[in-house]
């Protein structure tokens, strides 16, 4: 289906809502409102016991009024459309989203519910033959093009080793019943078209971004920045609300910790069987008392660090701890050559909560100093003349001064603790706090966000002498302190997003009386059906949601949610607004269900293998397509359905990533060859082709 080329006159001539289609539906009486019986089963009327207030009378389905979504060849759709696209187009129907110019949709203002039905396992070349139910392999044959010519993938096609697009590539394809595979074939009985949907990502770091919050996550409206300025703009503040947040909350987790690369201190493993691997972890890693390294004593476990309320000021942020500030500078102590190179500490600064400053010494490293990198330590042979005081000097003064009440902050942190070979459990990490905005594992300078929130210029002006450790610990203490003032969420993406449920339950759904309207004002009703415990991740600000361990729960859900309870216990009565589902069986099927954080993920992996066990892909792709019918026989009038794969195959990427990953750790403590994995221009560009083909989803869409 997606092979061939389409002349653009080929392409279905479905009607846009014009200026004749809107002076019609002007002119349409509105009729008064009469009660129908529950049972009818006509579907041209709802009728919804909530306060005083009807609903209005539901337009009937040939009626120029009637809402509806569909492909036409005058739509402006000039590349793919993304995820973005259908989230602003559930908002564009149910709460301020902008008119879409990448399909037609008419009367939006009529559509009483949505549903988002994420549906991972899906891909396009299961519909043109490209993907055998019976190997899940693409179907090659002796006919298919050369890859240089042609490189048709997944049922996609690019065009010119994808420096040209065809709009073959991007428009949507038709479903022709009669052309697709048994299993699929009922989805051409309410869908129409077969939408390639590209999943959000970084083409310049070879990235796929979270297609769950490419839904669930929206943008936050912004008035225009002015562009004449150089260099990071300041944060809007226009509807910030300022939430005062003691220090302790933003502590980084051990998880955190772990991900980052810090050597672990021991009271994160208290109790826990991985202590003593941790503790064999850190002997293999010479990170070990063995090597040098010294651990913040009297500290058995992370609640050793709390203070107890009574010695709380009240209202303080600090929370009763001790927050040091420190930075470090450090030189090049390996010959000349040497790979991978040695850098030690030379200067160490630290600053109190008062800004006071602590700590300010020079260290003398136990080796030589081949490279003193003045442009970026400051570091100079003449401000090294006459140093004596050693690593473990330094040490034993950190000892005396740091307790198990202390706080240390810093920028990129773990630089710092390596080369003091010292770790401490109480982490507050800037780089962290204020992630990058394309996230991990990108990371922002301390100079940028110096910039970008405190207006503040550093390292900057010292001429050839370079950073100056003091101003970089102050720099890092006023980041912190901003963020207490602010809260969590300040300098995040949290700041400039926020979930899809909040800005829904700001809009108010259409009054059922215009006239004599009665009643208070109803915001617009959320939920997430979805595996595992929703509350713990995005379906925390949905009204309502539904923890399931089948896709015939996620199901059974979904029609609860649209009906609602009678007594409005846990679904309001009328049912939701907006509806997000997800089903899995298929996905574990194919084997894309990745390794998650959440405890329970093995638990519900194992649940729906158990469930798809037996199986094969033709059966389990015909059960999913059964349970989709069900979903969209289950919508009321004027209710659109929005079905999405989310990605495609998304294992050769993960394979390609962890590659890099692995050799990028390699590369900083092992010679060429003594590589393990090596990353070379060949595995880059499978890396980009890994990331582009997985990027490359599906979507479908409909009004009931």
């Amino acid at each position: 289906m997606g092979g061939r080329k389409r002349s653009r006159g080929q392409y279905e001539g479905d009607n846009l809502m014009g200026v004749g289609d809107t002076l019609a539906a002007l002119r349409e009486p509105d009729n008064d409102a009469k009660d129908v019986p529950s049972d009818s089963d006509g579907g041209e009327w709802q009728t919804v016991e909530r306060s005083s207030k009807k609903r209005k009378k539901l337009p009937k389905k040939e009626s120029d009024s009637y809402p509806s979504i569909s492909h036409s060849p005058n739509s402006r759709l000039q590349s793919f459309v993304k995820l973005g696209d259908l989230q602003n187009l559930i908002l564009y129907m149910l709460a301020d989203g902008t008119g879409p110019q990448w399909c037609s949709i008419k009367n939006h203002a009529n559509v009483r519910k949505v549903v988002a039905l994420m549906v991972p396992g899906l891909e396009a070349g299961m519909f043109n033959g490209k993907i055998s139910f019976q190997d899940e392999q693409p179907a090659k044959t002796d006919a298919d093009p050369p890859a240089e010519q042609d490189d048709q993938e997944n049922g996609w096609t690019k065009v010119s080793n994808g420096k040209t697009r065809s709009p073959d590539d991007y428009y949507p394809v038709k479903l022709q019943q009669e052309e697709m595979p048994a299993p699929l074939q009922p989805l051409a009985d309410f869908f129409e078209h077969l939408w390639p949907i590209k999943t959000p990502g970084d083409d310049k770091f070879a990235k796929m971004h979270s297609p769950l919050s490419g839904m669930l996550t929206a943008p936050i409206i912004r008035p225009k920045e002015d562009k004449k300025t150089k260099g990071p703009k300041p944060p809007s503040e226009k509807n910030w609300k300022n939430k005062r947040t003691p220090v302790t909350e933003l502590l980084a987790t051990t998880e955190e910790l772990v991900e980052e690369g810090y050597t672990m201190h021991p009271a994160h493993f208290a109790g826990q069987p991985s202590q003593e691997s941790e503790a064999a972890r850190r002997i293999s890693s010479k990170t070990s008392s063995a090597d040098g390294w010294v651990d913040t004593p009297d500290i058995p476990d992370l609640a050793s660090g709390a203070v107890p309320e009574l010695d709380i000021e009240k209202g303080a942020v600090t929370a009763g701890r001790k927050i040091l500030s420190m930075d470090c500078e450090m030189c090049i102590t390996s010959p000349a050559g040497q790979s991978p190179q040695v850098f030690s500490l030379t200067r160490i600064s630290l600053i109190d909560w008062d800004g006071k400053v602590v700590l300010d010494e020079y260290v003398k490293p136990a080796d030589p100093i081949t490279d003193y990198l003045t442009p970026y330590s400051g570091i100079t042979a003449a401000s090294m003349e006459g140093v004596t005081t050693t690593l473990e000097d330094i040490q034993k003064k950190l000892l005396s001064i740091i307790t198990p009440q202390t706080i240390l902050i810093g920028h990129s942190l773990d630089s710092d603790l390596n080369a003091l070979k010292l770790t401490h459990p109480f982490i507050i990490d800037t780089a962290l706090l204020y992630p990058h905005p394309r996230g991990p594992p990108l990371k922002s300078s301390l100079k940028w966000l110096s910039q970008k929130y405190l207006s503040r210029e550093i390292q900057k002006g010292h001429g050839s002498t370079g950073h100056d450790s003091v101003e970089d610990a102050r720099a890092c203490l006023d980041l912190v302190k901003q963020k207490t003032e602010k809260g969590k969420a300040w300098g995040t993406p949290d700041a400039s997003a926020e979930s899809i449920f909040k800005r829904l339950s700001r809009s108010i759904r259409p009054k059922r009386d215009k006239v004599n309207p009665s009643g208070d004002d109803e915001p617009r009703v959320g939920a997430v059906i979805d595996w595992g415990d929703p509350t713990r991740g995005y379906g925390a600000h949905a009204q309502v949601t539904f923890g399931c361990e089948t896709d015939a729960e996620v199901v059974a859900g979904i029609k609860r949610a649209l009906v609602g309870d009678e007594d409005g216990e846990k679904v309001p009565k009328g049912g939701c607004d907006f509806i997000w589902a997800r089903m899995r069986e298929l996905e574990v099927h194919r084997g894309w269900w990745n390794r998650s954080k959440l405890v329970d993920s093995e638990a519900l992996r194992s649940s729906a293998a158990g469930n798809a066990e037996e199986k094969t892909l033709e059966e389990m792709v015909r059960q999913t397509v059964q349970y989709i019918k069900e979903v969209y026989d289950a919508l009321p009038p004027c209710s659109a359905l929005v079905v999405y794969s989310g990605s495609a195959d998304p294992r050769e990427l993960t394979e390609m990533q962890a590659q890099q990953q692995k050799f990028k750790a390699e590369y900083r403590v092992k010679k060429w060859d003594e590589l393990s994995v090596r990353w070379t221009d060949v595995e880059e560009q499978k890396l980009r082709k890994a990331c582009e083909m997985a990027r490359r989803g599906i979507g479908f869409i409909t009004v009931k």
